[in-house]
C-alpha cells in the first residue's frame, strides 16, 4: 500500500508556519498482523513541541473527493489555532496517512499512528466503513478519537471514547427519516418502495434505517439491492428496480456510484414518485456540475448548507478561506459539506485539550460527554455510542437546473431546502416526474 505522511506544524513564537512533508516508502501489511512496516526515505523532522495530532484519510481512491476536503478543513482549523499559539502552548501539527478509502488499510494506519509515531492525540478516520475497520486497534489502546462521516459506526462496539461528527443522532434510521416522512405527506400516499445502496458499511448501515422506516410508517419495501464496489454497468441493475414498480426508492451510494445510477435512471426514463436520499455524489459540486438537469427532482441529505438560520460564529469567515484555497488544492469550489464537518471536529478537541489543560485520552473522553461545544456548524453534544443527542437532518430537492454552471449551485431557489419544517424554504415538487420536466 502507498503512503504518504505530511507532517505540518505552526510556530506559535514567530507565527510562521512551517509544512514538512516527508515521502515514505511502501506500507506493507504483515501476514500476521496489521502493523505497518515501514520503509523510511526520510527521517522526520517535527516543529519542537509540537502537539501532534494523528488521522487517516482517503486522499486518493473512491471517497478521496470527499477526503480531500476534509484534510482542507483540519489544515484551516490547524492555522486558526496555531496563529492563536497553538494548544498547550504547543505549535499543533497534523500526521496523516492516505488509506486510499480501503478499510483494510485502516488498522495497520492506527497501529502506526498510536505505536510508532505515538501521535499525542486522535482524529478521524473519515468515513462509516474506514471507522469500523479501525475502531479495534483504537480500542485496545484505550484511546479517544472523533470520528468523521461515521454512520452508526460505534453501534457494535459501544465504545465510551468514541465520538462522531455526522449529524444523524442516536439513530443511523434519522439518516432516511426525511425521505420517508416526506412520502407519507403526499396524498394519495405511496406505498412500495426499493432500497439500493453499495456493499460496504455505509450503505449497510443506511439501508437497515431506511428498512425501520419503512416499517414504521407504513410503507412496503418490494426490492432491495446491494452492489460490489466493482460495479460499473449499473443499468441492469436500475433496470430490475424498475421492474417492481416502486414509488419511492431510497439510495445510500458513493460518490461514482450516484452518478452512475442517475445517468442509468435518466437513459431508461425509470421515474418514481420520489427518488434519492444519502446519495453522497450529490454533496460533491463537480458531480452535480456534470449531471446538470439529470439530478432535477432527486432528493439530497445535506449535513451543512450556508442558509441565514445555519450561521454560526466563525462559520462565513471559514466557508471563505476554504473556498480560497480551493482551487489551488483541487478540491470542491464550494466545500458546504466535509470542511465544516472536520473544522468543527478541530473546535471541540481543542475546546476539551483547552479546558482540561490535558493530553490524557480518559480526561479529554470525559470531558466531550459531558459538554456542549460552539462550533461553525452550530453547537454539539454526544450522547450514546458518541452520537450527537440531538439530529440536525437537512434535506433539499433539486429544482430548475439547467446547463452545467457553478454558480447555479450556490442559488437555494434551485436547490430547494423542503425539510425539517424548521428550515424549510420551499414545497417539494411531486410526483418526481414533474421536477425532472
Amino acid at each position: 500500500m502507498a503512503a504518504q505522511i505530511r507532517e505540518q506544524a505552526g510556530n506559535e513564537h514567530s507565527k510562521a508556519r512551517e509544512d514538512t512533508m516527508i515521502r515514505r516508502g511502501s506500507l506493507r501489511a504483515c501476514a500476521t498482523s496489521a502493523l505497518l512496516l515501514i520503509s523510511s526515505a526520510a527521517t522526520p523532522t517535527y516543529a519542537a513541541d509540537a502537539l501532534r495530532i494523528g488521522l487517516s484519510l482517503s486522499l486518493t481512491g473512491p471517497t478521496a473527493p470527499a477526503g480531500k476536503q476534509v484534510l482542507a478543513g483540519l489544515e484551516i482549523w490547524r492555522d486558526d489555532i496555531n496563529e492563536k499559539g497553538g494548544l498547550l502552548g504547543r505549535p499543533v501539527q497534523l500526521v496523516y496517512y492516505d488509506d486510499q478509502g480501503s478499510p483494510a488499510n485502516a488498522p495497520g494506519i492506527y497501529e502506526k499512528l498510536m505505536g510508532i509515531d505515538k501521535v499525542d492525540l486522535l482524529i478521524g478516520p473519515y468515513s462509516t466503513n474506514v471507522i469500523a475497520a479501525a475502531m479495534p486497534a483504537i480500542i485496545q489502546r484505550k484511546r479517544t478519537t472523533i470520528g468523521i462521516f461515521g454512520l452508526g459506526a460505534n453501534k457494535a462496539f459501544h465504545y465510551p471514547n468514541y465520538f462522531s461528527m455526522n449529524s444523524q443522532g442516536p439513530s443511523p434510521a434519522n439518516y432516511s427519516k426525511c425521505v420517508f416522512d416526506l412520502a407519507a405527506e403526499q396524498t394519495p400516499k405511496p406505498v412500495r418502495v426499493a432500497l439500493i445502496g453499495a456493499e460496504v458499511e455505509y450503505s449497510h448501515n443506511a439501508l437497515v434505517g431506511a428498512r425501520e422506516n419503512a416499517k414504521a410508517l407504513g410503507f412496503e419495501v418490494v426490492i432491495e439491492r446491494t452492489y460490489p464496489l466493482s460495479t460499473t454497468d449499473f443499468t441492469p441493475i436500475v433496470r430490475a428496480i424498475q421492474a417492481a414498480n416502486p414509488d419511492i426508492v431510497f439510495a445510500a451510494t458513493l460518490p461514482v456510484d450516484t452518478a452512475s445510477i442517475i445517468q442509468a435512471a435518466r437513459e431508461i426514463q425509470f421515474k418514481p414518485k420520489l427518488i434519492g436520499g444519502a446519495m453522497l455524489g450529490l454533496l460533491v459540486t463537480g458531480i452535480k456540475q456534470k449531471l446538470g438537469p439529470a439530478i432535477n427532482g432527486y432528493i439530497s441529505n445535506e449535513f451543512y448548507i450556508p442558509a441565514p438560520s445555519l450561521q454560526f460564529a466563525g462559520t462565513a469567515r471559514m466557508m471563505q478561506e476554504y473556498q480560497k484555497r480551493a482551487q489551488a488544492l483541487g478540491t470542491d469550489p464550494l466545500g458546504y459539506t466535509y470542511p465544516p464537518y472536520s473544522y468543527a471536529a478541530g473546535q471541540i478537541l481543542a475546546a476539551a485539550v483547552s479546558a482540561t489543560k490535558s493530553l490524557n485520552d480518559e480526561t479529554i473522553a470525559a470531558y466531550l460527554r459531558k459538554t456542549t461545544f460552539d462550533t461553525v456548524i452550530g453547537p454539539i453534544a454526544f450522547g450514546q455510542d458518541g452520537e450527537w443527542t440531538t439530529p440536525r437532518i437537512i434535506c433539499i430537492q433539486f429544482q430548475g437546473i439547467s446547463g452545467n454552471v457553478l454558480d447555479q449551485f450556490k442559488d437555494w431557489a434551485r436547490q430547494v431546502v423542503v425539510y425539517p419544517h424548521e428550515y424549510k424554504a420551499g414545497n417539494l415538487i411531486y410526483p418526481f416526474e414533474k421536477a425532472a420536466q
